[in-house]
C-alpha cells in the first residue's frame, strides 16, 4: 500500500499548475454555479455560499482532475489503458472521462460499495473489480492490479495533476464570491482542499467525519497515517490520506470534525432548506457550520463547496426521516 500513497515524488503544486488545468479541461466540465443562502446567513451573521459541485458531470468535482490527468497521457499509455480506485465518485469520473478519450479503465471498488456508484460506473463503459472486501484490501488489489495489467494508475486523490484539477474549484469560488474570505471544504483523501489551497490565498478549512478522519490525523502525525474509515458519508471514508495533500495542507488548513448526528442534520439542511439533492459527502461542510465548528469571527463572508451527490435513494430516504 505505502507505494500507492504517492504517484511519484513531485512538487508542490502551485496556483500556475491550476491555472493550467483550467485550460485543458475547458468545455468539458460545468462551471458550477455559487449559490446563496439567506437563511444560513441570518443563522451564522455572515454571507454564506453555496458551491454547487452536486451539479459537476458524474454528479460530484471529481471529473475535473480526471481530465486534467487524463489528457497528460501519451498515445502509448491510453493503448494500455487505466486503473482507478474509488467508494464511487471518483470511479465514476475515471469511467467517464476515459470513454471520452476512448480508453479502456478497469476500476478497483470493494464488497460494499454504494450499489448506485456501482452501476453508474459500469454504465460509463468501465470494467469494475469487486475482489476486495474494504478500502484498506481494495488498495492491495489495484497494487496487484497495477503489476499484472500494466495500466497508468489514475489516483483518486494524491496525483499532482489530479490535484491541480481539483483546484480549479477554488478558482470558481474566488471570482464567484470574492468577498468570502473563509472556504469550508469536506475532505476525503485530500485531493480537493489540496487543490483549493493551492488555488487561492484565503482561509481554508478542512471537515472530516469523526469516524473518517485521514487527513486530520496525517496532519497530526505529520505524515500520511492508515485509518479504518466508516462513516454514512461514504465519499469521505479514505483509509489513508495523501501524501502530496499533506504537504501541501500542513499549516495551511484548518481541521474539524463532524459527528454522523451533524452530517445527517446539514443533509436535512441542504435537502430542506436550500433544495440541493447532495449526498453525505457533500454535505460535511453545511454541517460544520450549523454545528459551530468553524469560527467565523471578523469573517466577510464564508463559502462551503457542497462536493457531490451521488446518493442512493434509501440512504436519502431514511436520513431525511430521521432513521
Amino acid at each position: 500500500m505505502d507505494g500507492l500513497r504517492s504517484v511519484m515524488a513531485a512538487p508542490p503544486v502551485t496556483r500556475r499548475d491550476v491555472l493550467a488545468a483550467r485550460k485543458t479541461i475547458a468545455g468539458r466540465v460545468h462551471r458550477t454555479p455559487t449559490l446563496t443562502s439567506a437563511l444560513l446567513e441570518r443563522q451564522l451573521g455572515v454571507p454564506v455560499y453555496l458551491k454547487a459541485e452536486l451539479f459537476q458531470r458524474t454528479g460530484s468535482f471529481k471529473p475535473r482532475g480526471v481530465l486534467n490527468k487524463l489528457a497528460s497521457l501519451s498515445a502509448e499509455e491510453k493503448a494500455r489503458g487505466v486503473i482507478g480506485i474509488s467508494a464511487g465518485n471518483h470511479a465514476q469520473a475515471l469511467a467517464y472521462g476515459a470513454a471520452l478519450a476512448g480508453v479502456d479503465a478497469l476500476i478497483v471498488m470493494w464488497q460494499g460499495a454504494s450499489e448506485q456508484k456501482l452501476e453508474a460506473t459500469r454504465n460509463y463503459g468501465a470494467t469494475v473489480d469487486l475482489q476486495a472486501s474494504d478500502s484498506g484490501g481494495a488498495f492491495e488489489r489495484l497494487h496487484e492490479l497495477l503489476a499484472e495489467t500494466g495500466r497508468t494508475l489514475v489516483h483518486p486523490f494524491d496525483d499532482p495533476l489530479v490535484i491541480a484539477g481539483q483546484g480549479t474549484v477554488g478558482l470558481e469560488v474566488a471570482e464567484d464570491a470574492p468577498e468570502a474570505d473563509v472556504l469550508v471544504v469536506p475532505v476525503g483523501g485530500g485531493g480537493l482542499i489540496s487543490g483549493v489551497v493551492s488555488a487561492v490565498d484565503r482561509r481554508v478549512v478542512a471537515v472530516e467525519p469523526e469516524t473518517s478522519a485521514a487527513l486530520h490525523e496525517a496532519l497530526a502525525a505529520g505524515k500520511p497515517v492508515d485509518v479504518s474509515p466508516e462513516s454514512i458519508a461514504d465519499g469521505l471514508n479514505a483509509p489513508f490520506a495523501g501524501e502530496n495533500a499533506v504537504a501541501i495542507c500542513q499549516g495551511r488548513v484548518e481541521s474539524v470534525l463532524v459527528s454522523e448526528g451533524e452530517i445527517e442534520a446539514g443533509f436535512r439542511f441542504l435537502y430542506g432548506r436550500a433544495k440541493l439533492a447532495c449526498e453525505p459527502a457533500g454535505a460535511a461542510g453545511v454541517a460544520a457550520l450549523l454545528a459551530g465548528k468553524v469560527p467565523l469571527k471578523g469573517a466577510k463572508a464564508v463559502a462551503v463547496v457542497v462536493s457531490g451527490g451521488n446518493v442512493a435513494a434509501e440512504t436519502a430516504a431514511a436520513i431525511l426521516a430521521g432513521r
